[in-house]
C-alpha cells in the first residue's frame, strides 16, 4: 500500500514545525507529503519547503473543508492510503501512522482515525471533550451498529484519519459546499455503501481545543447548518440530541471526579450555548446572511 499524507494549512506555523518533525519519526513508508494552503500570511510555507513538502496554494476564499480536501486528494491519486491531518496536532509516537493504518489489512476497512490525546496544557473542559469521543477503547462502525450507536457511527475526524482512495472515489469524493463535517460525511456514505469505519484508540496523536463560550455558540450553530443542509444524515442515523445528553452527564461526572466542581456552572452555561447554537443553525434559513457572519465559525462559508 502506498501513502500520502495531506495537510490544509493557514498560519500554521506555530506548530507546523513539530508536526512535520513527528511525521519524519513515523516508523512507515510514505510516498508523498503535501500541504494544501490557503493564503497564509505567516511562514507556513517556508516551514513546508525547508521539510521539502510538496505544496498546494489556494486562495483563501477558496477554501472550502470538503472541495479543498478533494484536491489534494486527487492530486495524490497514485496513491492506495491518504492520510488526513489538521495543523494544530502532533503525532504522540513513531509508530502512530503505522498503528493507524493497520487495520486496511481488513478488505472492507476503508477508513480509519485514531485517538485524540488532549494537549498538556489543555483545560479541564476541552480535555474532557477529547476523553469523552475518543476512548481507550477501539470499535467498529458499520451499518449493523446504527440501531445502537446512532449518528455516533459516522463519527471520525480528520485530525487524524486515513482512508482507502478507491473507496472515497467509489462515493464521490468529499463534498463540496459542506461549513464542516466532511469527514462525518464520507463516513457515513461509505457505511451506507457497506463499508467499514475502524477507530483504532492505539494510534495516537494530541489534539485538543479551549474553546471560549462565543467560539461553542459559534462552533454548535455550525454543527447545526451541518445537520440542516445534509438532513439524510439524521434521516439514516438519528438525531445528534441523544449524544448530547450523554456528554452533558459524562463532563459534569468528570469535573466532580478531577476535583474541578467550581466549573460546574461554566459547564451548564456552555451547555446551554451549544444548544441554542445547534438549534439556531438547524433553523438557520430563518436569519439574513448577516446575522448568520456573526453567529458562526465559518464566516467566509457566507461571503463566497
Amino acid at each position: 500500500m502506498t501513502l500520502a499524507i495531506i495537510i490544509p494549512t493557514r498560519n500554521g506555523g506555530n506548530n507546523l514545525a513539530r508536526l512535520l518533525d513527528s511525521i519524519n519519526n513515523q516508523k512507515c513508508e510514505i510516498k508523498r507529503r503535501i500541504i494544501i494552503d490557503s493564503e497564509s500570511t505567516d511562514n507556513t510555507v517556508e516551514i513546508a519547503r525547508k521539510y521539502h513538502w510538496e505544496i498546494l496554494q489556494i486562495k483563501k476564499k477558496d477554501f472550502d473543508h470538503g472541495a479543498t480536501r478533494q484536491k489534494a486528494l486527487d492530486f495524490a491519486a497514485d496513491t492506495d492510503i491518504v492520510v488526513f491531518m489538521t495543523q494544530d496536532a502532533v503525532l504522540v509516537d513513531d509508530s502512530s501512522i503505522a498503528t493507524l493504518i493497520e487495520c486496511f489489512k481488513d478488505d472492507n476497512v476503508c477508513a480509519t482515525y485514531g485517538r485524540q490525546i488532549p494537549h498538556s496544557h489543555a483545560k479541564p473542559l476541552g480535555a474532557h471533550a477529547r476523553l469523552f469521543n475518543y476512548t481507550e477503547k477501539s470499535r467498529d462502525q458499520t451499518f449493523e451498529g446504527i440501531s445502537q450507536f446512532g449518528i455516533k457511527t459516522a463519527f471520525i475526524s480528520n485530525s487524524f484519519s486515513a482512508y482507502r482512495c478507491f473507496a472515497l472515489q467509489e462515493i464521490g469524493g468529499f463534498p463540496t459546499g459542506v461549513i464542516l463535517g466532511e469527514d462525518t460525511y464520507v463516513a457515513a456514505k461509505l457505511i451506507l455503501k457497506g463499508y467499514q469505519v475502524f477507530y483504532n484508540s492505539d494510534a495516537k496523536v494530541y489534539h485538543s481545543h479551549d474553546y471560549t463560550l462565543l467560539q461553542e455558540f459559534q462552533r454548535y450553530f455550525d454543527i447545526g447548518v451541518f445537520h440542516s443542509r445534509e438532513s439524510w444524515l439524521r434521516e439514516k442515523f438519528g438525531n445528534a440530541e441523544g449524544e448530547g445528553i450523554r456528554f452533558i452527564r459524562s463532563e459534569l461526572t468528570y469535573l466532580i471526579k478531577t476535583g474541578n466542581i467550581h466549573l460546574i456552572p461554566s459547564s451548564i452555561t456552555r451547555t446551554i450555548f451549544k444548544f441554542i447554537g445547534y438549534r439556531l443553525g438547524v433553523l438557520e434559513n430563518l436569519f439574513s446572511n448577516k446575522l448568520k457572519l456573526i453567529f458562526s465559525m465559518n464566516k467566509t462559508y457566507w461571503i463566497k
